[in-house]
């Protein structure tokens, strides 16, 4: 499943601010980076369930915003992007 994570992590605090690299470490492990707090990730139902279980564990319900979306697949039909951006392709290795 295609999903868009998005998030806003109050960096008021040096806790906050670790909050947020760590937010960002976990959605660069699942998917990639399509703006500052926002992500796309290609996942199975298991790697879903593992993301978001991780993400509920890092954030702060009274301070933090986390969004996940799923995207109607396939995504390239229903995918409108503007201005600079880099097209993914998760069907190749992200390893180069």
């Amino acid at each position: 499943m295609d999903i868009l994570v998005a998030y806003d992590v109050s960096t008021e605090t040096a806790a906050g601010r670790r909050r947020l690299r760590h937010v960002a470490n976990v959605c660069l492990a699942f998917g990639q980076r399509v703006q500052k707090s926002v992500f796309e990730c290609s996942l199975s139902p298991e790697q879903f369930e593992r993301l978001e279980h991780r993400l509920l564990k890092i954030i702060k319900a009274e301070e933090d915003s986390l969004r996940i979306y799923r995207m109607l697949e396939p995504r390239e039909r229903h995918l409108r992007a503007y201005g600079r951006q880099s097209d993914i392709d998760f069907h190749a290795p992200l390893i180069g």
